[in-house]
């Protein structure tokens, strides 16, 4: 066995290692169901906007951007910038009334002490649903979306471990995904937060020191330009145009208007991820968004330029064509630094896995739980039998994913797109409208995910068979879920109650913003 693949177990067992007593360290703090899916509402700013920053990127951080970088140059930073403008946004507009909606309004049915700790339970109080019908078909679109999202990091952590020690897909899957079930399944949602930090400083450190590295040995930015420059003048236009087939990159057709809206329209997607929006819920006061979305803006923003220049360096260092271009940056790795420094950086990007596959696991779990058991078996489920339930549920999530990851044929970009323009589409719109506009239904609300979420699954097939655009699916998704809303918002009808809550709502936003403790808010 070399140096390499010692260096890396060594890595990567302190690694994980760390990871479990992380996990052992929170779960006594884990005594009941609203300890384990929202932490008792009490992530200090810093670990908000860091634990959602690497619940976010994921492996689409380190081997999907640059990848899709190495693939096509240019063009497909605008991916990026959609995203950084989104996230932004979903800071700026969502995170405070979401915070401050998702425990004010309560279930009127449970005596109004209930409060909403998933997104499927506070669409159904904050519309008053008695019929269930908006909880559960928000449930299923968690559960269906899910099962893809956490596939494409198991893709990308099989592909890791087949880099470092040649293991099979199967068994990678099963080790990377026993750890990250263990310290879920121990700590919940502040064991999946206090191990992002952690996942979050890794990530951004790797993706800073491998260009410096890359750069200095290439003769600096002008010797990354002009190698790129050889392989082709597309690769550095904004409008892309260009695709790696083979052993060279080749013009393609792709129009500069679908390579711009389609990338920019990832940003829509911020709106309706339920694992970062989790951490907008769980923050412990209105007036810590402020912090976290600057530390969470900050680290995304540079964190994904970082990736981007991954992906140009990939082009001009490697002289062969990558066989897998979304392994460019391990590969850099391993051609850079001293087997030990490649273990640690390599181990970046199996926390870059797994700080995303551990929430999603966790709120999936959590639907099944909340929106599932609770609210249609045994509404009066005691919390400490909720509690476990959700931690069987982790596992059964995790080895239906790792299904999907085995017998599927998908990259992780391709992957995590699909999932993404489901969450956004499906929810995005809904959730927006929900805490801007008071006289929005539930009918509204259910048309809109209804047609947003089934127009992402559809849009791929109906395009490449009938229309032909090459447009990603979240645009017209969202655009025919904001229809779908107002189109039927009508045949609902507002209650009293609903428009005394948004009130009271927008009022506690306001007041906490300007400074002002209202009674809770600044608790929590």
């Amino acid at each position: 066995m070399n140096d390499s693949v010692l260096g890396s177990i060594a890595t990567f067992g302190v690694y994980l290692a760390v990871m479990v007593a992380i996990g052992l360290w929170v779960y006594r703090r884990t005594v009941s169901q609203s300890d384990f899916v929202l932490g008792g509402r009490q992530l200090n700013p810093w670990v908000a906007g860091l634990s959602a920053n690497a619940s976010d990127f994921s492996g689409w951080l380190l081997l999907g951007l640059p990848g899709a970088i190495y693939v096509s140059g240019l063009g497909e930073a605008w991916i990026a910038v959609g995203l950084a403008t989104g996230f932004a946004g979903s800071w700026i507009l969502l995170a405070p009334r979401l915070r401050v909606y998702t425990e004010r309004v309560t279930d009127s049915r449970a005596g109004g002490d209930s409060d909403s700790l998933t997104l499927s339970s506070f669409l159904e109080n904050r519309f008053n649903d008695r019929t269930r019908l908006l909880r559960g078909i928000s449930a299923v679109l968690i559960i269906v979306f899910y099962f893809f999202y956490v596939a494409s990091g198991l893709v990308a952590m099989a592909a890791l471990f087949d880099q470092v020690f040649g293991l099979d897909p199967a068994p990678a899957i099963a080790i990377g995904l026993s750890i990250v079930v263990l310290y879920t399944v121990l700590g919940g949602f502040l064991a999946v937060s206090y191990t992002d930090v952690i996942q979050a400083a890794m990530m951004w450190l790797a993706l800073l020191v491998v260009p410096v590295m890359a750069v200095v040995a290439l003769g600096g930015f002008g010797g990354v330009s002009a190698s790129v420059g050889e392989k082709s003048d597309g690769l550095l236009s904004v409008v892309g145009g260009v695709a790696l087939e083979g052993e060279a990159w080749v013009n393609t057709e792709t129009l500069g208007w679908v390579v711009i809206v389609s990338g920019l329209a990832w940003g829509l997607g911020y709106f309706g991820q339920p694992h970062i929006l989790a951490r907008f819920m769980g923050i412990r006061s209105v007036k810590d968004i402020r912090v976290a979305g600057v530390v969470s803006v900050t680290w995304a923003v540079t964190a994904m330029a970082l990736a981007v220049l991954v992906g140009f360096i990939g082009i001009a260092y490697f002289d062969t064509p990558l066989a897998n271009p979304e392994q460019a940056f391990p590969q850099l790795i391993e051609a850079l630094t001293h087997p030990l420094v490649a273990g640690i950086l390599l181990a970046a990007i199996l926390a870059a896995v797994m700080s995303t596959a551990d929430s999603q696991l966790l709120v999936a779990a959590s639907s099944l739980t909340e929106d599932g058991y609770k609210a249609f078996v045994d509404r009066d489920a005691d919390p400490r039998t909720l509690l476990w339930i959700s931690r069987g549920t982790v596992l059964a999530v995790a080895i239906a994913a790792g299904a999907i990851a085995l017998w599927g044929n998908q990259s992780v970009m391709d992957l995590v797109g699909y999932a993404w323009a489901g969450f956004g589409a499906g929810f995005g719109p809904v959730l927006i409208l929900a805490v801007f506009w008071k006289r929005m239904t539930s009918i509204g609300a259910i048309a809109g995910m209804v047609v947003g979420g089934g127009t992402a699954i559809l849009w791929d097939i109906l395009d490449a068979a009938y229309i032909g655009t090459g447009l990603y699916a979240m645009v017209p998704a969202v655009i025919l879920s904001f229809l779908a809303i107002v189109v039927f918002n009508g045949f609902g009808r507002v209650t009293g109650a609903m428009e005394s809550d948004f009130d009271r709502v927008q009022a506690e936003v306001r007041e906490a913003r300007s400074g002002s403790s209202p009674d809770g808010v600044a608790a929590g």
